[in-house]
């Protein structure tokens, strides 16, 4: 049987029409009714009634439908499968992390795992939260580090993709400092003046926490928004250029907070606390995997100083 005569058969089936379907099929009629007997004969059996207009499936033809597209599904997927079994001794550990903890948190984290695991290749991939996501949910990651906030989890269904917590965070609005040494915009301050904030895009994991922690506040504050970007780290870049109010990791920029070259914009209840935790795929990974898993587990969670993560300076007024 060749595969190319289950395709033949659903195009028909789903038109019902012989010469549309050799149409889809960018070939004759004839030779197109040629292939769709050669499946019958292979089969033995009568698929399609063609006294009929539409032509229509045969009892038989309904039962083969469903089998044919679960045979074209599985030759689909065995090229990933191939590629999962090729990999099944690969010593090499695949993750995807968010841009953030990729530059703060990971580098420390692998090196404090490092002293009970012996941990060979990594394959890093930075990304965004969403192109991460993605990564996983395709086979091409078998870990994925992330910030993460019980409002805005991520969209990996935890029944198929378990994690554990591995770390802390905390995201905090920050601004650059006026001549005076003060905070230039704080969020909510009495003069009522707008804030310019300076917000993740749709595809950010930490822009979705922000949405869901303090969308409702901000649409009170009437904030507008200065510039959208991907990246924490343009935003923080941003931030200390004086264009407005990011809520940027406390990971990322404690060392401006401590130097004064950016400050905290807002009162406490402005900041999210975040947990950092790594999730896996729900199959079973190659051994070096499924260690480095345990490990992590057993070691979470990890204690802030191993993620360079601080409490911010509160904000001189």
């Amino acid at each position: 049987m060749n595969l190319i005569w289950l395709e033949d058969f659903l195009v028909l089936a789903e038109c019902g029409n012989f010469s549309r379907a050799a149409e889809l099929r960018h070939m004759t009629q004839p030779a197109f009714s040629r292939r769709i007997r050669m499946l019958e004969e292979w089969l033995g059996v009568t698929l399609f009634d063609r006294a009929t207009h539409p032509v229509t499936l045969t009892e038989t033809g309904l039962w083969f439908r469903t089998t044919a597209q679960d045979m074209l599904a599985r030759v689909e997927r065995i090229p990933d499968e191939a590629r999962r079994v090729a990999q099944a001794s690969s010593a090499t550990l695949r993750f995807a992390a968010t841009h953030a903890l990729s530059l703060t948190f990971l580098p420390d984290w692998l090196r404090g795992l490092e002293s009970g695991l012996s941990l060979g290749p990594i394959q890093l991939v930075s990304d965004v939260a969403q192109q991460c996501e993605a990564l996983m949910t395709q086979g091409r990651a078998q870990f994925f580090l992330c910030h993460a906030h019980e409002q805005a989890p991520a969209r990996l269904d935890p029944s198929a993709y378990p994690s554990v917590k591995v770390g802390d965070d905390v995201l905090v609005p920050v601004c650059a400092p006026d001549r005076q040494g003060r905070p230039r915009f704080m969020l909510g301050g009495a003069s009522g003046r707008r804030v310019p904030i300076l917000a993740y895009s749709a595809e950010s994991g930490l822009g979705r926490i922000v949405r869901a922690v303090h969308g409702a506040a901000l649409a009170r504050l009437r904030a507008d928004v200065a510039v959208t970007a991907h990246l924490a780290t343009v935003l923080q870049s941003m931030a200390r250029s004086g264009r407005g109010v990011a809520w940027l990791p406390a990971s990322l920029v404690g060392d401006e907070l401590d130097q004064g070259k950016l400050m905290e914009a807002g009162e406490a209840s402005w900041r999210i606390a975040l947990d950092i935790r790594l999730y896996r795929r729900g199959e079973a990974e190659p051994a070096a995997a499924e260690a480095f898993w345990r490990a992590a587990g057993a070691g979470a969670p990890g204690p802030r100083a191993s993620g360079g993560v601080r409490s911010p300076k509160a904000s001189r007024s």
